[in-house]
Parts: structure tokens; C-alpha cells; sequence
């Protein structure tokens, strides 16, 4: 079992990365390596991979976010990028880089895309106050209630450092006039998942006949990007 991951481990042996995990995976790592050698003679050949880049999405559509929830299929994105490495056996990592769009691996079809908007609306419902929202409904976050925020140092020092001043009552009031009301958005987002992992065998990922991976965005419409890391074996 152990052994299975001696191709991973001399690939971050050879970056560099082994020497920053913790102890217990050192020592696993360093017991692999003696009782396989560095490398067996099938891998030794190999050339490692391990590279990064962010994936940028097209917004759909013009104007402010809306909370849209579109679906874009990563699928061509993926496969040129696994082309272009010329990775043999390994993985992808994909990450949403935003909290409110997921990553998920389902059926590609413009008609289960609809179904999933309806289910997600209905799992977590729009606020009131939301562009999607239905007036008298009774639907309230406290995550919405702009007005009031930020209330707490973490909030303040995350408006700090990305670059809002608020504790200038006219910049804070221009922070609160571009928040959406979007709690719902990231509560569905938390309900798909940020990240899928993907193996590469044979330089094909190990994606069934009718799988995909796909970008939810769930308050569009944005730019968006997504983090794509490939990982492995030439």
C-alpha cells in the first residue's frame, strides 16, 4: 500500500517538498526511499512534473454580480493543460479560488445545468434583499445585513488588507454599497466542494464515459478563475 506512493513521494523528494511535512511522513518517506532506492529503474527514466497556473473564466455576461448560478464545463481547460505538461501518470487538483463558486465532477447537459440552479434555490434560498430574491418571502441571512458590517477586527483587517479603508466612513460606505447579498451563494457553495482530485493514467484522466468537471458559479455574473495544478510523471 505504502509502496503505491513512492512515485509522489520522489517527485516532492525531488522539489524539495518532503523536508516540509511533518515527521511522521518523513520518516515514511525516507523508509520508502531506502527499501525501493530514489527511484526504481522503470521510474528513474521519468522526467517529474509539477506545475500550476490559473485557469481564467470569461464572465458570461456584462454588469454586477447578480447572484446567476452558471455552470461552465472545465473539461477543454483541463485537457489542454494536461496535453501541454506531457504528463503520462499522475493527477489534476482543481481549486475555486472564490467563495462563492465550487468545483464539482458530474454530467455535462444543459438541462440537468437548469436542475441544479432549482435544486440549489431551493437548499438555500435568497435572501429577501437579494436580485434573486422573492419580496415577503421571509428569507434573511445575517450575512446580508450590511449595514452593520464589519463588526468584528477580522472582518475589518480583511476589508484592511484587500484594500479597503474602512475606517474612513466614505470608504466603508462605498465597501457596503458593492457587497452583494449573497449569503445564500456561499452556503451553496459550501454544500459542492471547492477542489476535485483527478488521476492520470496513461496520460488519460480517469474520468467515467459521461463525467465532467465543472466551475459552479453561484453569483454570477464574474470573471472568474480557478487554480489547475498537474502533478506526476512525463
Amino acid at each position: 500500500m505504502l509502496a503505491a506512493l513512492l512515485p509522489f513521494l520522489t517527485v516532492l523528494s525531488a522539489y524539495g517538498y518532503v523536508a516540509n511535512v511533518d515527521v511522521a511522513a518523513r520518516v515514511t518517506a525516507a523508509r520508502l526511499l531506502r527499501r525501493h532506492g530514489r527511484m526504481d529503474a522503470a521510474t528513474s527514466a521519468r522526467t517529474p512534473v509539477v506545475l500550476y497556473e490559473q485557469v481564467e473564466i470569461a464572465s458570461p455576461a456584462e454588469g454586477p454580480p447578480a447572484q446567476e448560478i452558471t455552470v461552465v464545463d472545465l473539461m477543454p481547460y483541463i485537457n489542454s493543460a494536461l496535453e501541454a505538461s506531457g504528463l503520462r501518470d499522475g493527477s489534476v487538483n482543481l481549486i475555486s479560488r472564490h467563495t462563492t463558486t465550487a468545483i464539482t465532477i458530474n454530467e455535462w447537459e444543459s438541462r440537468l445545468v437548469r436542475d441544479v440552479r432549482a435544486w440549489l434555490l431551493k437548499l438555500a434560498p435568497p435572501d429577501d434583499r437579494s436580485a434573486v430574491g422573492t419580496t415577503g418571502a421571509g428569507v434573511g441571512y445575517l450575512h446580508n445585513d450590511i449595514d452593520v458590517r464589519p463588526d468584528s477586527e477580522d472582518e475589518r483587517q480583511r476589508c484592511l488588507e484587500n484594500g479597503w479603508d474602512v475606517h474612513d466612513p466614505a470608504e466603508l460606505q462605498r465597501w457596503r454599497d458593492q457587497e452583494p447579498i449573497n449569503a445564500h451563494s456561499h452556503l451553496a457553495a459550501m454544500l459542492l466542494g471547492s477542489s476535485e482530485c483527478i488521476p492520470v493514467c496513461d496520460g488519460k484522466l480517469a474520468l467515467g464515459q459521461w463525467q465532467s468537471v465543472m466551475l459552479v458559479d453561484l453569483d454570477g455574473p464574474r470573471k472568474r478563475t480557478v487554480g489547475l495544478q498537474i502533478i506526476g510523471f512525463k
